[in-house]
């Protein structure tokens, strides 16, 4: 029987998460397997991967073959490293110890890379984060001060309009004053009756 080491696909539809299994290769993508030895899951950033170091390096050893996602999973946990020093220690090429203090080096400066990375992508959120807070403060900026000159602008036309309105009811008040002037009777006065003449007539 030939064993394969692959991913099992579970998780809702477009956020999946995959087991990492040492499966029958003849079995279904998603059916019968002979042992989960870890957990991918891509929908992190960076991707988070829980693999059981000792027994993916067994299923290795007993001569499993890795699909190509798996084996890069693999290679990436440093489950191919360990196989490949314990590969030389059967040969003695090397010691246990020489083989555990160099996967252990290895394992560091892994550890330290994505470290790195988490790193950088939580100082590129912050800083995508503080620019888009420094974009909004000068948008609100320029709208108070467009509401301010709004608000300037229209107390400066309702004083315009005022005084246009004072001048204007100046002007009427004397337009009118000229007119009842000139429509006003001038007063004559009246001339004196003649005095009567008293005639006198003889009888």
């Amino acid at each position: 029987m030939s064993v394969k080491i692959r991913l099992q696909r579970h998780g809702k539809k477009g956020k999946p998460f995959y087991w990492i299994v040492a499966a029958d290769a003849r079995a279904k993508r998603d059916g019968k397997f002979l042992e989960k030895i870890g957990i991918y899951n891509p929908n992190t950033n960076p991707a988070t991967v829980e693999l059981h170091l000792d027994k993916a390096v067994q299923w290795l050893h007993n001569g499993a073959q890795p699909t190509d996602t798996a084996r890069a999973i693999l290679s990436y946990k440093g489950a191919l490293l360990k196989h490949h020093l314990d590969g030389g220690v059967r040969k003695g090429a090397l010691t246990q110890e020489q083989a555990d203090a160099k996967l252990a080096a290895w394992l560091e400066e892994k550890a330290a890379k994505v470290n790195a990375k988490k790193d950088g992508l939580s100082k590129a959120k912050d800083d995508a984060k503080a620019k888009a807070l420094k974009a909004e403060k000068e948008i609100n900026e320029k709208r108070a001060k467009a509401a301010e000159e709004a608000l300037k602008a229209a107390e400066a036309e309702a004083a315009t309009e005022e005084v246009a309105e004072e001048a204007a009811e100046a002007a009427t008040e004397e337009v009118v004053a000229e007119v009842a002037t000139e429509e006003a009777p001038a007063v004559e006065e009246a001339p004196e009756a003649p005095a009567a003449e008293e005639t006198s007539e003889e009888a």
